[in-house]
């Protein structure tokens, strides 16, 4: 017969992973001393609005809840086994915008232009000022 603790651990794996990682324990007990700084700053007989004011305006109580939020979502996130995406989202947010000048009915087909002649290099380095009476030619006057 299993042990309740491999029970618990087999239904909840979660669990299992925030009692075994150091990071883990590490993230929550910072948290929980970045909570207890701003409790004992608070307390003292104030009323709840004098606290709450208190909480809009004291940058360092702001900054120990923000402290303690972080380690919390970084606990959280490593036991619930999330990787940080930060640089993909970065990737895939500059794609969509390069996709969206390439493929723009607009700006579109001078960009695709200026491009190959860049890359594929072609002799033409500049895209010639909207109105200059070239008929479009792609030809510098010089």
């Amino acid at each position: 017969m299993a042990k309740a603790k491999d029970r618990l651990y087999e239904a909840y794996p979660y669990v299992a992973r925030a009692l075994q990682d150091e990071e883990v324990r590490e993230n929550v007990k910072s948290a929980i001393a970045a909570g207890r700084e701003v409790y004992s700053e608070l307390l003292g007989g104030r009323r709840p609005s004098a606290m709450a004011a208190r909480v809009a305006t004291d940058e360092e109580i702001q900054d120990n809840l923000r402290s303690a939020i972080d380690d919390l979502k970084k606990a959280a996130n490593r036991v619930q086994g999330k990787e940080d995406h930060t640089a993909r989202n970065a990737i895939l947010l500059l794609t969509g915008i390069v996709l969206g000048l390439l493929f723009n009915p607009f700006t579109g087909p001078k960009t695709r232009e200026w491009l190959s002649g860049k890359v594929l290099g072609d002799g033409e380095s500049d895209i010639p000022p909207a109105g200059s009476g070239d008929g479009g030619s792609g030809a510098i006057p010089g």
